[in-house]
């Protein structure tokens, strides 16, 4: 795995885990959290495949 790919696969979970905590403390609706998570897996993914 290149660099890029290694990073992409340490910062995706902590972004899933920062949104998660923003719900949980009443920062974030459950919509936007949703949101997030999803947008960060799909683009994780796609600079993954293309790295």
């Amino acid at each position: 795995m290149s660099d890029a790919q290694v990073g992409l696969v340490m910062a995706t979970p902590l972004i899933v885990i920062f949104a998660v905590m923003l719900h949980r403390m009443g920062v974030l609706r459950l919509s936007g959290t949703i949101a997030a998570v999803i947008m960060s897996v799909a683009i994780a993914i796609a600079l993954f495949v293309t790295q």
